[in-house]
């Protein structure tokens, strides 16, 4: 009898959930929904048994809400890291940068990668870029990202779902697959 073959791992990826993030003001954000859809694939991935990375930043400035040991470095309750799932802390807004998540990665035998959190249009896009750039076959949730509203670079004021769309624009085909959450829980099927 032939064994079955067990389907690559797909790791998810979450970035930046914060309780520093969680007390930025609401109205300046797109996607109020995020958080929820985030914790909806966690349980998925969780489930399923496949591998879990969540990101921590870590500031380099002091006074920063995210400087260690401030409550605001500290993951939002409810997307606490469990035993055994990875803990990628970064100092810079791409986790792949003076960090050991490609190796992590490439251990484990993982090539696809699923990027949620936030910010869409920074630590995002720089590690969705970065991960593209390494070979990692690599989707970000659009429905499990958010961004804030920005002045663009010619002083004219962007909306959060502006600024959204527009990182997802800069990955979409280029560096990787933008999805939604209903694709990215098929991947588990």
């Amino acid at each position: 009898m032939i064994a079955p073959v067990s389907p690559p791992p797909v790791a998810l990826i979450i970035i930046d959930m914060q309780q520093g993030m969680s007390r930025m003001p609401a109205e300046s954000r797109n996607n109020p929904h995020a958080e929820a859809t985030i914790l909806r694939l966690l349980g998925a991935w969780r489930a399923a048994g496949q591998p879990v990375v969540h990101v921590r930043h870590m500031s380099l400035t002091p006074g920063s809400p995210f400087w260690p040991g401030q409550d605001g470095a500290e993951f939002q309750p409810e997307l606490q890291p469990l035993p055994g799932e990875h803990v990628q802390e970064k100092n810079v807004p791409d986790v792949f940068i003076h960090s050991q998540l490609e190796r992590w990665l490439r251990v484990r035998g993982i090539q696809r990668i699923v990027i949620t959190g936030v910010s869409t249009n920074n630590s995002v896009e720089a590690s969705a870029r970065t991960a593209g750039n390494l070979g990692f076959d690599t989707l970000v949730v659009a429905d499990a990202c958010y961004a804030y509203a920005s002045t663009d670079f010619d002083g004219v004021p962007r909306s959060a779902q502006q600024v959204h769309a527009m990182a997802l624009a800069n990955l979409q085909g280029e560096y990787a697959q933008v999805i939604g959450s209903e694709a990215a829980l098929a991947l588990l099927a």
